[in-house]
């Protein structure tokens, strides 16, 4: 981790789906323990995740953020195909959907954080960014409230970064599904949240699109953005953007911070996020697993 000067901004690079499978894990403790990802996001529910979280628990905590990344599209059978997205966005948006075995879930999906690391999320996201979803997102924060009270994790905002073509569309459409809702709950409730998220792309292209995307990415970041990736070091059957997790984290791993500006006026550093809001994850009492 390097230390921001008058002249840098700090950025941090998140994993997104650790736990997912012991690919993702694998490249994500890797790129944690090289000091190029500062953060990741843990999918409790999903079978790789106990195993990660015994490992990402030995690492220092004071050098990334873990969080918990909501799970609410889960395949009915481990292994088979996620359900589209568009379900639970149309029930939630009609705000039809079974509001407390949502809360259920999200209480649970707390709770196994906790339980596998010891102490409470750093920032909590979401899967295919569904902690901003009408409905949701006012279950998580009153859960957020509940548990942490004056000391809760950050949100993950998605403010767009800059982008084009194709990648701006869908930046925007995510951010449309409940970016300022989510944002405008957490500010009455005191929860901080990141500024802009960039790493929005359709997972398509080669090693080089990926080196020019991320390059441009580092390059138009600002203190506060969150830069979400989704390395693994293997291939998972059934992940339908398995290559280009091999290909992003190929990439990042040739990654060198302090990244200088090309006009060498300045830097970028890497640091999570709780670093620059200056609130450390809470521990929590242990439970032992029932």
């Amino acid at each position: 981790m390097h230390t921001p000067t008058a002249s840098s901004r700090s950025l941090c690079i998140c994993a997104d789906d650790f736990g997912l499978s012991a690919g993702v894990n694998t490249a994500v403790i890797d790129l944690v323990e090289r000091g190029i990802v500062c953060a990741t996001s843990g999918m409790v529910r999903r079978r790789a995740w106990l195993a990660g979280a015994r490992a990402l628990r030995r690492l220092d905590a004071g050098t990334f953020d873990a969080g918990l990344h909501l799970d609410l599209t889960r395949p009915e059978v481990s292994g088979g195909p996620e359900p589209a997205l568009t379900g639970l966005v149309a029930r939630t948006w009609t705000r039809t959907a079974f509001a407390p075995g949502l809360r259920a879930d999200i209480r649970d999906q707390f709770t196994r954080f906790e339980d596998a690391m010891h102490r409470a999320p750093a920032f909590v996201d979401g899967h295919r960014h569904v902690h901003q979803l009408p409905m949701v997102r006012e279950l998580l924060v009153e859960e957020i409230v509940r548990r942490y009270g004056a000391a809760p994790p950050w949100l993950r905002h998605t403010a767009p970064g800059p982008g084009r073509g194709a990648e701006r569309l869908k930046a925007g459409l995510i951010h449309a599904l409940g970016a300022a809702g989510l944002s405008a709950l957490a500010h009455r409730h005191g929860i901080p949240t990141s500024r802009r998220l960039l790493g929005v792309y359709d997972f398509e292209g080669d090693m080089q699109d990926h080196q020019q995307r991320l390059t441009a990415w580092i390059a138009a970041s600002e203190t506060g953005d969150v830069l979400m990736c989704h390395p693994s070091a293997g291939l998972t059957p059934g992940d339908p953007i398995g290559p280009a997790r091999l290909r992003e984290y190929a990439v990042l791993r040739d990654l060198v911070f302090p990244v200088r500006d090309a006009d060498g006026a300045g830097e970028v550093v890497l640091a999570p996020l709780s670093h620059w809001l200056g609130a450390p994850p809470v521990e929590v009492p242990h439970r032992a697993a029932a």
